[in-house]
């Protein structure tokens, strides 16, 4: 089968282990591969399977979030239909952001600068629709930056709590608040 087979099973892998947690062990059972053909999937081990996860992420991000609000509609709308992408991605707030747990523990080090640019494209494609909608350049970057703050602090939270309530509440409000102040 190909390797794009198993990204399932590794993101749902990494979101519950993180990076240093996941051991090959854990990848084996997960994949139902033994060693020897997770290394002929991935000849770059363990990094190349968190790439492929991450190329798996950019497109969902591409697709669900750069794509709908780019596209045609009410600001307003096309902001509720990625928060709509969102909450379901991460099932309701049950589950944990992949990026932000790749900022921990040593894959810092290796995927930083792919996460930061995986955040920069979700903020700017955020600012350009509060920028369509009459808001300055800077208080749209503000904004957009303060939304997916939101969005990662909630999720945070939601695990360390048990308890998704608090991201649904801010998935169910973002949209309409990040317009507050725009013209109509």
């Amino acid at each position: 089968m190909p390797k794009e087979t198993y990204i399932p099973y590794l993101l749902r892998l990494f979101r519950q282990y993180g990076y240093d947690g996941a051991t090959l062990s854990k990848i084996s059972e997960a994949t139902g591969l033994g060693k020897a053909s997770l290394y002929h999937h991935f000849p770059g081990g363990k990094d190349e399977m968190v790439e492929v996860v991450l190329d798996y992420l950019e497109c969902w991000l591409d697709q669900n979030v750069v794509q709908t609000l780019n596209s045609r509609g009410e600001p307003l709308s096309r902001l509720q239909h990625m928060c709509d992408h969102v909450n379901e991605v991460y099932e309701g707030g049950k589950q944990p952001c992949l990026s932000a747990i790749l900022l921990l523990g040593s894959a810092r080090d290796v995927f930083h600068d792919r996460v930061k640019a995986i955040y920069r494209v979700w903020i700017d494609a955020i600012a350009t629709v509060l920028i369509e909608c009459g808001m300055n350049e800077g208080l749209a970057q503000q904004r957009a930056e303060d939304a997916l703050t939101a969005i990662q602090g909630s999720l945070i939270v939601s695990q360390g709590l048990d308890d998704p309530s608090g991201f649904v509440r801010v998935i169910q409000h973002l949209s309409e608040e990040l317009c507050q102040g725009t013209l109509p």
